[in-house]
C-alpha cells in the first residue's frame, strides 16, 4: 500500500479511538474535520519531493495570485487556498481552490485544465503569464474587479473552449489573438469598458456557440458574421454599434442587439428560422415590421420597441400558426389601423403598441381575445377613436390593458377608461391619418 494510504488510515484510526474516548459529539465531528486537513497537508507534501505539476503552470499561477491586490483576497477565497510551498495539481480539498488538472497516468507533469475563481471581487490585473497555460480550456474570471487590458497572450490558449470575464472593468480592446482560439465555443467579455471594433477575423471562429460583447463601449460597423454557422447566441447590447444590422449566422436562435445606433431595415433577419428571442428595441430601424419577419414561425419574442418603424404587417394565419408568445412595438411611428391578422396568432399573448400612431377604431375582433388568450394589451398614446368593442367595458382583471391618451369615447365608469383620453384639439386632423 503506499505510504500516503497508511498514514491516512493510521491518523483515522488513532482519531477515532481519541474520540471515543472523550465520547463527545461534536469533539469527534471536530477531529474528524482536523484529521481530513492534516491528511490534505501532508499528502501535499509529500508529493512536493517529487512535484507533478508542471512548473510553467505552477509559475502562471504564482503570477497570477501576484498581480492580485492582497486587499482584496479574504479569508474565503479561492486564491487565499493557493499555498505555493504544495504542488498545485497533487493537493486535494482545501487548497488550490477554482483550479483542475490533467491526471497523467505515466511520469508525465500535470497541467491545468480549468481556472474557475470564484466571484469575491478580486481586484487587480490579468496577467500575460495566463498565456502559459497552454493546457487550459475553461477560463472564468466573471463578477470582479480586474481591470486593465486583456493580455495579448490569451492567444497562446489554443485549447480553450470556455472564456468568461463578465462583469469586470477591463479596458482596451478584443486582443488579435483571441481570434485564433479555432476551439472556442463560448465567448462573454459582457459588462466591462471595452471599446474598439469587432475584429473582422472573429469569423474564424468556427466552433463559437455563444457570445456576448454586451454593456461595454463597443462601436462601429458590425462585420459579416455568417462565418460563426455555429452560432445559437448573439448579445451585441447596450454597446455603440452603428450601421445596418450585420449579416447573421444562420443557425441563431438568441439576437439581442438593443441600445445600439443601428439604422436601416430588417432585412438581415429574413430566413434564420432558427430564431426564437428577438430585441432589436432602442435603434434607428426604420421602414416596415414585414411579413418576412412574421414568417420567422419559430420566434416567440420579438422586441421592436423605440425605433423608427413606421408599418407592421403580420401574416394573417390558419391552423397553429407562429410560436409567437411577445410582441413589443412601443415607441415607433406606426401608423394606419390596428393589424387585424394578430388575432390568428394563437400563442400570442402579449401586446404593446404603445406610443405610436395608431388611428381608428379598436377592431372587434380584439374584444373576444381579452377573454381568451391575451393576457396583456397596451395600446397608451396613439390616436384611436370611436367606441369600445363590448369586451374591453367588462374586462376581466386578470388582463392588463391600457389605452389612456386616445382618442375613444370612454366612460370612466368603465375601469379602463380612468386613463385620460387626449384633447379634442390632439384628436383634430389625426383621424384622417
Amino acid at each position: 500500500m503506499p505510504k500516503e494510504g497508511v498514514i491516512k488510515m493510521d491518523l483515522e484510526f488513532h482519531i477515532n479511538k481519541q474520540a471515543q474516548k472523550i465520547g463527545s459529539k461534536t469533539m469527534h465531528t471536530k477531529l474528524l474535520s482536523l484529521l481530513y486537513s492534516t491528511i490534505t497537508i501532508i499528502l501535499c507534501l509529500i508529493s512536493q519531493s517529487h512535484s507533478k505539476t508542471h512548473e510553467d503552470d505552477t509559475n502562471a499561477l504564482m503570477e497570477i495570485k501576484r498581480a492580485i491586490d492582497p486587499n482584496s483576497v479574504s479569508q474565503s477565497s479561492y486564491l487565499y487556498s493557493w499555498n505555493f510551498t504544495l504542488d498545485p495539481c497533487e493537493c486535494t480539498g482545501s487548497v488550490f481552490l477554482g483550479i483542475l488538472c490533467t491526471l497523467p497516468l505515466d511520469n508525465t507533469s500535470s497541467r491545468v485544465t480549468a481556472l474557475d475563481l470564484d466571484t469575491i471581487g478580486y481586484e487587480g490585473f490579468l496577467t500575460p503569464a495566463i498565456g502559459n497555460l497552454t493546457e487550459l480550456t475553461v477560463l472564468n474570471l466573471n463578477n470582479n474587479k480586474f481591470r486593465g487590458p486583456l493580455p495579448e497572450s490569451l492567444g497562446n490558449l489554443r485549447k480553450l473552449i470556455r472564456i468568461t470575464m463578465s462583469s469586470n472593468f477591463f479596458t482596451g480592446t478584443i486582443p488579435q489573438g483571441i481570434t485564433q482560439l479555432k476551439n472556442l465555443e463560448h465567448l462573454d467579455l459582457s459588462r466591462n469598458r471595452l471599446s474598439g471594433k469587432i475584429p473582422e477575423e472573429i469569423t474564424g471562429l468556427r466552433s463559437l456557440t455563444y457570445l456576448s460583447l454586451s454593456r461595454n463601449e463597443f462601436a462601429g460597423r458590425t462585420p459579416d458574421l455568417t462565418g460563426l454557422w455555429q452560432l445559437g447566441t448573439l448579445d451585441l447590447s447596450f454597446n455603440q454599434f452603428y450601421g445596418n444590422l450585420p449579416i447573421l449566422p444562420i443557425r441563431l436562435r438568441r439576437l439581442y442587439l438593443s441600445h445600439n445606433i443601428f439604422s436601416g431595415r430588417l432585412t438581415p433577419l429574413k430566413g434564420l428560422m432558427h430564431l426564437k428571442w428577438v430585441d432589436i428595441s432602442d435603434n434607428r430601424l426604420s421602414g416596415g415590421i414585414t411579413k418576412d419577419i412574421f414568417y420567422l414561425h419559430g420566434v416567440v419574442h420579438l422586441n421592436v420597441s423605440y425605433n423608427r418603424f413606421t408599418m407592421i404587417d403580420p401574416v394573417k394565419y390558419s391552423g397553429d400558426g407562429p410560436m409567437l408568445q411577445v410582441l413589443e412595438a412601443q415607441g415607433n411611428q406606426l401608423k394606419g389601423h390596428l393589424p387585424l391578422n394578430l388575432v390568428t396568432y394563437r400563442n400570442l399573448t402579449s401586446i404593446n403598441f404603445a406610443n405610436n400612431q395608431f388611428h381608428g377604431p379598436i377592431p372587434e375582433e380584439y374584444g373576444p381575445m381579452l377573454q381568451g388568450q391575451w393576457r396583456r394589451l397596451l395600446l397608451d398614446l396613439n390616436f384611436l377613436s370611436g367606441k369600445l368593442p363590448l369586451e374591453f367595458r367588462h374586462n376581466n382583471t386578470k388582463v392588463t390593458v391600457g389605452i389612456s391618451n386616445n382618442c375613444l369615447v370612454c366612460p370612466t365608469s368603465v375601469a379602463i377608461c380612468r386613463g385620460a383620453q387626449r384633447p379634442v384639439t390632439e384628436c383634430m386632423g389625426e383621424q384622417n391619418l
